[in-house]
């Protein structure tokens, strides 16, 4: 059962404020800037920039090296960095903030620091540390995209998700506290048939405004309703959000098909935050109050927009562990197009960096990718790695080993994934020196060769 809308919001209210995150006052700020010109937004950045500099030359000693050694010193404690100033520092990449953590957390940080570590799509797992303004400027984003959808605060949405975090709290208190903010949690990591009968009929019984979740899951979802013949009926639906990988055309055409609505598009990390959404005229808008995002070269250079390139990110809402002019590893393109809806947003004209495959297991459950890769990166040791299934029982798994690597690491990256894929499991662990990119020059980090019993099971390659 739903509760009010009005009810939902309020209680997510009082959580928010309990939490002692600004959720609400950032959501307010954030539907005044996004009408300002894209000269006054980047007045706004600018300032934004300035704040988390001082504040970085201040608390984040790796940073505050950095920034002499630019010859920013004297201009940051001024106020006075222009944001073409940012390319006179150095790039940073994951393993920059890995092996600086304790020269870049600021554990003081009003609200106070938390501990996480990302899903390791990149290969090389991360932990690091955020505060609650970066934890606000998420929320914040979402609620104010949902709005562009139609979907107030507290409307009925539905998560097909994963992460073991929300997975160890799915006890009953957090049952209670899901359905009193009208949210509904569906497991992407265990998507097995009969699974994904019972997730079709929750949809329907829960009549969502907006459905949420990694975008290989909804597509599988939406291929599995397609092959069973099933009609959805979701008369209160808006919008279906996908995350956490690139959507491909053929998935795109297939979620909209089945569940009747259009597909929004979310690009974000763990470490680097909450970044673009799509709105209802199609185009994918940038958080540009909280995120810059510069487009280069493999040199290093700006690229020209509607040019491919790597995103490098600097998150202005991140000053408990600053990422500033950080590599993401994605590739993008900026658009050369303006907000059709007259915001002064930055727009992306696509994603084409970091995807996924659906790993199978022996008893037929379909699982994500990442219910593997938060094995992988929990484990001290493992550098980077690359999972390949090459049967329904035999897994490739191979690491680049660190310091940490011993023969404890070796046994719980056995016993994990025989935990996800069963105890009769052949793991052929690997240890290498490096790890090679496939032909096409991309970097999977979890790729199968079992075959999917459904309409995902036809090729992305031409996507």
């Amino acid at each position: 059962m739903s509760v009010p809308a009005w009810f939902a919001r309020t209680v997510f209210r009082a959580q928010e404020a309990a939490m002692k995150r600004p959720t609400f006052s950032v959501l307010a700020g954030l539907e005044r800037t996004q009408w300002l010109s894209p000269e006054a937004m980047q007045v706004e950045q600018a300032a934004r920039l300035n704040q988390l500099l001082q504040s970085a030359l201040l608390h984040n000693p790796w940073h505050a090296g950095r920034l002499r050694e630019a010859g920013l010193n004297d201009r940051v404690q001024a106020g006075a960095v222009a944001l073409a100033d940012l390319a006179a520092l150095p790039t940073m990449d994951k393993r920059d903030a890995r092996d600086h953590v304790e020269q870049l957390v600021w554990r003081g940080v009003p609200g106070g620091v938390f501990r996480y570590t990302t899903g390791g799509s990149s290969g090389e797992p991360l932990i690091f540390y955020f505060g609650r303004a970066r934890q606000a400027a998420d929320a914040a984003g979402r609620l104010r995209a949902r709005r562009w959808w139609g979907v107030e605060p507290g409307a009925r949405e539905v998560y097909l998700w994963g992460a073991p975090v929300e997975l160890n709290k799915t006890d009953r208190i957090k049952t209670v506290r899901d359905r009193l903010v009208n949210q509904l949690l569906l497991n992407a990591f265990e998507m097995s048939p009969a699974r994904m009968d019972e997730y079709l009929g929750a949809l329907q019984a829960w009549n969502p405004l907006a459905i949420y979740g990694y975008a290989s899951s909804l597509a599988l979802l939406a291929a599995h309703a397609e092959a069973r013949g099933i009609v959805l009926r979701l008369p209160a639906l808006r919008v279906v959000s996908a995350t956490g990988e690139p959507l491909f055309p053929h998935q795109r055409e297939l979620i909209e098909r089945v569940f009747g609505v259009a597909v929004s598009v979310e690009y974000g990390a763990r470490d680097a935050g909450l970044m673009a959404l799509e709105s209802p005229d199609g185009v994918l808008l940038q958080m540009s109050e909280t995120h810059l995002i510069e487009v280069l070269d493999v040199a290093g250079q700006p690229v020209a927009d509607g040019e491919e390139g790597e995103a490098v990110i600097t998150s202005l809402v991140s000053e408990a562990q600053p990422f500033i002019r950080y590599r993401t590893g994605d590739v993008v393109r900026r658009s050369t197009r303006r907000d059709p809806g007259g915001r002064g947003l930055g727009v992306l004209d696509a994603v084409m960096g970091r995807q996924t495959d659906f790993i199978v297991a022996a008893d037929g459950r379909i699982m994500h990718a990442l219910a593997l890769i938060y094995v992988l990166r929990a484990i001290a040791g493992v550098g980077q790695f690359k999972l390949v299934q090459h049967a329904l029982d035999r897994l490739e798994v191979q690491v680049v080993p660190d310091a940490r690597w011993n023969e404890t690491a070796r046994a719980a990256v056995i016993e994990g994934l025989r935990t996800r894929l069963g105890p009769a499991l052949a793991v052929d662990l690997k240890l290498q020196d490096a790890i090679a990119p496939e032909a096409s020059g991309k970097h999977r980090y979890v790729v199968s060769h079992v075959p999917l019993p459904s309409a995902l099971a036809q090729k992305a390659e031409a996507a």
